[in-house]
C-alpha cells in the first residue's frame, strides 16, 4: 500500500512540474480592431538569445504559447506581412497580451518575406517554387513532390495532409475540373512563383460565411500576369523502333485560359492519365455517375505496381482541348475535350490458389492479351460564382468504342476470347443559389443518360456438365445490353443565425435500369440460345423522396455539421421471361456528423460518424446466369440486396509552417450488416459458379494511418513517413461450406528527397507490405513484399547531368524471380541558344524480362507473371516556348 502511495504522489509531482508552466495568451489586431490571422509570435530570454517558444494567430487574431523558462522576464516580438513589427518585455508569469499593429509604410519589405520557404496567412499556406526546385525539375509535378504535407500518388491525384484536395486552380481559375495531371505533368516550373494550399476551401464564394469546408485546394500562382507558354517533345530510339511526340501550348490572362495537347508514344507512358478526373462536386443525395461499367472481360495479368514505362506495351495517341473565357465579371464558360486511341498488348503468367476449408485448387495460365480503346470526352460548363449568385451547369458527353482480344493456355486447352464493349453516356448537372431575402434559395439537378452493348464469345466452350449436358461444343457466345436513366432533383433554403447556419432540403430521385443478355452456344456454325435461367430480360426501377436538414456551427476554433436525412425509396424489379417480381418499400434514417476542433495555429482533430443503408441495382439483382469471363459464371437469384453501415472516425493533423513539418494520423471503423451471402462454387479447374442466397452476415473493418513529412532546409531535404494497416472480417460461402475470412494488411512506406551538394541530389522511396489472410482456423502462408528506389542524378555543370535510377522489388510467396532488379541510365544537357533539353536515356539497363506480382483476394493468391519492355535506348529534344 505504501509502495502504491509513493507511486502516485510520484506521477502527481510528474504531472504538476509537468503542466506547471508560462501560458501566454493573447489576440493581434490592426489600428482598426480587425484581427489578424498567421501573424507569427516569437519569445526570447532576451533580445538576442535563441527563440524558446513561437506561435501564429489563428483566423480569430488569437494565440496560445505555452512557456517554459526559468528566466525572471522574456521578450516578445511579433510580426506580419505588411505590418512593423512589434516588439515587447514581460515578467515570467501567466498572462494575456494585447497588440495593436502599425501598417508598414516600407513597400519593399514584401519582396524579402517572398524568400520565405512556406508561409502562413489565414487558412492558405504558400510553398517558394523557387526553394523547392533544382537543375532536374522541368515541371511543376515534379516541384510538388518535394514539398512537405502534399503528395502525388501514382494515379497523379494530389493529396494533402493525406486527404485528396478538392479544386486544383491555376490562378483561381478552375480550367481543368479535376483532371488537372494535364496541367500538372506540362506547366513548367519556371513559370510558377508559389504553391498555394487553401486549407478549409469553401469553392462557392456564396457559402463561404454559412458552410464550411474541411477539403482543401491547390492554387498555382504564377510570376506573369500574361503568361505565354508550353512544351514540345519529340523523341526516337530502339528496341523495338520507339516514338513519343508532346506538343502542349498554353496560355494564361485575367480573362482566358487554355491548354491545348498532343500527346503519343509507343515507350510505355500511359498518357490516358493526363484526362483522369479527380473532381469533387456535390449534386443530390444519390450517387449516380456515368462511369463506363465492363459487364464482360477477358481474363487479365495484374499489372506491376512500378512505373508503366518499364511494362506497358502500347502504341497511343491523345488529344486534349481545355479553353476558359470570362464572358462578363464571374461568368466562366469552359469546353474541355480529349480523344484517347491506343493499342496495347499484355503477356505473362498467372497462377491462381484458391483457399477453401480443407483443399487448395491451382490454376495456371500463359495469357497473351490485346486491348483497343478508343473514347471520345467532353464537358460545356458555364459557370458564375459572385458573393451574391452562383450557378453551375455542366454537359457532359462520353463515347466508348472499346474491344480486347485473349489467347489463354492452360494445362488442358487454349482458350480464345473476344470482346466487344462500346459505351455512350450523357449527364447534365445544375446547380443554383439565388438569395431570397434573408436566406439563399438552392437547386440542384443532375440527370443522366447510359447506354452499353456488349460481346464476350469464348471458344472452346465452357461449363459443357452446366449448359450442354456434359457434352463439348465449339463456342460460347454472351450478349449483353444495358441501358440507365437516372434524374434526381432538390431545392433547399440556406439561412444564418449568428453562429449556425439551418439548411433544409427536399428532393427525389428516379433511376429506370435494364438489362438483356442472352447466352449462345455455337456448333459447327449453328447456333442455340439458351433460355429459362440463361436469360435476362429485366427492368430495375427504383425511386425515393426525402428530406433532409443540415446544421451548421461555426464559432471560434468549432466546425460542426449535422445532417438529417429521411428517405422513403420504393423498388420494383421485373423480368417477364422468367416471370419474376419484387416489390420492397423502405424508409430509412441517416444522419451524418462532422465535429473539427482547432486547438492552435497548429493542432486540429475531427471526428466523424454516420449511419447509411445501401440497397442494390440491376448490377446485382439479376436472376439469369450471365458468363463474365471465360471461367465466371455467375448471377444474383436473390431478394434486393439491402446493407446497413455504420461508419466512425477520427483524425488529428498537425501543421507547422515555421519548421515545415505535417503529420497526421486517422483511424475508422465500419461495420456492415448484409441480407445477403454469396456463394462461390469453384470446381478443379478454376471455373467458379457465384451466386446470392438469403442469409444475415455482418462485416467489419478497421482501418489506422499514420503520415508526417518535413522539410529540412539547410541540407534541402524532404522526409515523409507513412503507414497503414487494414483488417476486415467477413462471412463467405466456399464450395457450399461456411467460412469466416479475415484479410489483413499492413504497409510502410518512406520516401527522401535531397539535394545532398550542389553537384549530387537523390531520392530514395521504400515501400514494405505484409498479406495475411485467415479462412476459419485455416492460416495461408503470409505475403511480405518490398521495394526499394534510388534515383541519383550528378550535375556535371550548369547545363548537364546525369542520372542513375535503380529499383529493388522483393516478394515472398514467388516459386522463381522473387528478387527483380531495374536500372536506368540519362544524360541531359541543356543548350541556351536556342533554348532546349537534348534528353539520352537507356532504360531497363540489365534487361531484366518479367516481373512477378502477388496479390490477394478474400480466399485466393494470385501470382502474376509479367512481360517486361526489353531494355531500350531513347534520345529526345524537348524546348519551351
Amino acid at each position: 500500500m505504501k509502495i502504491k502511495s509513493c507511486f502516485l504522489l510520484l506521477l502527481l509531482f510528474i504531472f504538476y512540474n509537468g503542466f506547471s508552466q508560462t501560458v501566454i495568451t493573447g489576440e493581434i489586431t490592426d489600428k482598426d480592431k480587425q484581427h489578424l490571422s498567421g501573424a507569427t509570435i516569437t519569445l526570447s530570454q532576451d533580445s538576442t538569445s535563441n527563440i524558446i517558444a513561437y506561435g501564429i494567430s489563428d483566423s480569430y487574431g488569437k494565440f496560445k504559447i505555452d512557456v517554459k523558462t526559468n528566466s525572471e522576464y522574456f521578450f516578445v516580438k511579433v510580426a506580419h506581412l505588411g505590418f512593423e513589427n512589434w516588439n515587447n518585455k514581460f515578467q515570467n508569469k501567466t498572462q494575456h497580451i494585447t497588440v495593436q499593429l502599425t501598417e508598414s509604410s516600407e513597400e519593399l519589405k514584401e519582396v524579402h518575406i517572398e524568400s520565405k520557404i512556406i508561409e502562413k496567412r489565414g487558412d492558405t499556406l504558400s510553398y517558394s517554387v523557387s526553394a523547392f526546385k533544382n537543375q532536374k525539375d522541368r515541371v511543376i509535378a515534379d516541384v510538388l513532390k518535394k514539398m512537405p504535407g502534399i503528395e502525388i500518388r501514382s494515379s497523379g491525384q494530389i493529396y494533402y495532409q493525406g486527404e485528396p484536395i478538392q479544386k486544383y486552380y491555376i490562378e483561381g481559375l478552375d480550367l481543368l475540373e479535376g483532371r488537372y495531371n494535364l496541367a500538372n505533368n506540362n506547366l513548367s516550373a519556371d513559370d510558377v512563383s508559389q504553391v498555394q494550399i487553401l486549407e478549409n476551401h469553401q469553392p462557392i464564394k456564396l457559402l463561404d460565411s454559412l458552410e464550411f469546408s474541411e477539403r482543401a485546394s491547390l492554387n498555382i500562382k504564377l510570376k506573369k500576369k500574361v503568361t505565354l507558354t508550353g512544351s514540345a517533345e519529340l523523341g526516337s530510339g530502339i528496341s523495338p523502333i520507339l516514338w513519343k511526340a508532346n506538343i502542349t501550348p498554353m496560355v494564361f490572362t485575367k480573362k482566358q485560359q487554355a491548354i491545348f495537347s498532343y500527346q503519343g508514344n509507343n515507350t510505355g507512358n500511359d498518357v490516358s492519365l493526363e484526362i483522369r478526373d479527380f473532381s469533387f462536386e456535390d449534386f443530390g443525395r444519390q450517387e449516380f455517375n456515368i462511369n463506363k461499367r465492363d459487364w464482360l472481360s477477358i481474363r487479365k495479368i495484374a499489372a506491376p505496381s512500378f512505373s508503366q514505362e518499364r511494362w506497358l506495351d502500347n502504341n497511343v495517341h491523345l488529344g486534349s482541348a481545355n479553353y476558359l473565357i470570362r464572358l462578363k465579371k464571374d461568368i466562366d464558360l469552359k469546353i474541355n475535350v480529349s480523344y484517347l486511341n491506343d493499342s496495347q498488348q499484355q503477356i505473362g503468367n498467372t497462377q491462381t490458389l484458391f483457399f477453401t476449408q480443407n483443399d487448395t485448387i491451382s490454376i495456371s495460365e500463359r495469357v497473351n492479351n490485346n486491348f483497343y480503346i478508343e473514347n471520345l470526352q467532353s464537358k460545356f460548363i458555364l459557370e458564375k460564382n459572385t458573393d451574391d449568385n452562383y450557378l453551375k451547369n455542366t454537359l457532359e458527353i462520353n463515347s466508348f468504342w472499346d474491344s480486347q482480344f485473349g489467347n489463354i493456355r492452360t494445362q488442358d486447352e487454349n482458350i480464345l476470347q473476344a470482346l466487344n464493349n462500346p459505351f455512350l453516356a450523357f449527364r447534365n448537372k445544375l446547380k443554383l443559389l439565388k438569395p431570397f431575402g434573408k436566406q439563399l434559395i438552392t437547386f440542384v439537378s443532375n440527370t443522366g443518360y447510359t447506354e452499353s452493348s456488349q460481346n464476350l464469345n469464348v471458344n472452346p466452350g465452357r461449363y459443357k456438365e452446366l449448359l450442354n449436358e456434359n457434352q463439348p461444343y465449339t463456342a460460347t457466345n454472351q450478349i449483353l445490353k444495358s441501358s440507365t436513366f437516372f434524374t434526381e432533383n432538390s431545392a433547399g433554403l440556406t439561412k444564418g443565425l449568428k453562429d449556425i447556419t439551418i439548411a433544409p432540403e427536399i428532393g427525389f430521385a428516379i433511376q429506370n435500369q435494364k438489362l438483356d443478355s442472352q447466352l449462345i452456344l455455337i456448333e459447327n456454325n449453328e447456333t442455340d440460345t439458351l433460355k429459362g435461367n440463361f436469360r435476362n430480360d429485366l427492368n430495375f426501377f427504383s425511386s425515393s423522396i426525402y428530406f433532409t436538414s443540415k446544421f451548421i456551427y461555426k464559432k471560434n476554433s468549432w466546425n460542426i455539421r449535422l445532417q438529417t436525412p429521411f428517405n422513403y425509396r420504393i423498388f420494383n424489379i421485373e423480368d417477364r421471361d422468367l416471370d419474376k417480381e419484387q416489390n420492397l418499400t423502405r424508409f430509412t434514417f441517416e444522419p451524418d456528423l462532422f465535429i473539427k476542433k482547432e486547438f492552435s495555429a497548429f493542432w486540429e482533430a475531427s471526428i466523424y460518424a454516420n449511419l447509411k443503408n445501401n440497397f442494390g441495382d440491376v448490377t446485382n439483382l439479376y436472376y439469369g446466369f450471365i458468363l463474365t469471363d471465360y471461367r465466371n459464371l455467375q448471377r444474383y437469384n436473390a431478394p434486393i440486396s439491402e446493407n446497413f453501415q455504420q461508419n466512425y472516425s477520427w483524425r488529428i493533423s498537425y501543421r507547422n509552417p515555421i519548421n515545415s513539418i505535417f503529420a497526421s494520423s486517422s483511424y475508422s471503423f465500419s461495420q456492415t450488416k448484409n441480407n445477403l451471402l454469396y456463394s462461390n462454387l469453384i470446381n478443379q479447374n478454376g471455373a467458379t459458379v457465384f451466386e446470392a442466397l438469403v442469409k444475415e452476415n455482418y462485416s467489419n473493418s478497421h482501418t489506422l494511418n499514420l503520415r508526417g513529412s518535413k522539410y529540412f532546409s539547410k541540407i534541402n531535404t524532404t522526409l515523409s513517413l507513412s503507414s497503414t494497416f487494414s483488417s476486415i472480417e467477413r462471412e463467405q460461402l466456399l464450395n457450399e461450406r461456411f467460412a469466416d475470412i479475415q484479410n489483413q494488411n499492413l504497409n510502410f512506406n518512406a520516401k527522401l528527397e535531397s539535394e545532398i551538394t550542389d553537384w549530387l541530389s537523390t531520392t530514395y522511396n521504400a515501400d514494405l507490405s505484409y498479406l495475411y489472410t485467415i479462412i476459419e482456423s485455416r492460416e495461408t502462408e503470409p505475403i511480405r513484399t518490398q521495394s526499394h528506389s534510388v534515383d541519383f542524378f550528378f550535375y556535371l555543370s550548369e547545363r548537364q547531368y546525369l542520372s542513375a535510377n535503380s529499383e529493388y522489388y522483393y516478394n515472398s510467396i514467388s516459386n522463381r524471380n522473387r528478387n527483380n532488379y531495374f536500372l536506368n541510365l540519362n544524360y541531359q544537357y541543356t543548350f541556351k541558344k536556342p533554348a532546349f533539353d537534348l534528353r539520352a536515356s537507356w532504360n531497363n539497363v540489365l534487361n531484366t524480362n518479367e516481373f512477378v506480382r502477388v496479390s490477394n483476394s478474400e480466399f485466393s493468391y494470385i501470382q502474376s507473371t509479367y512481360r517486361l519492355r526489353p531494355t531500350q535506348l531513347l534520345v529526345s529534344l524537348k524546348f519551351s516556348f
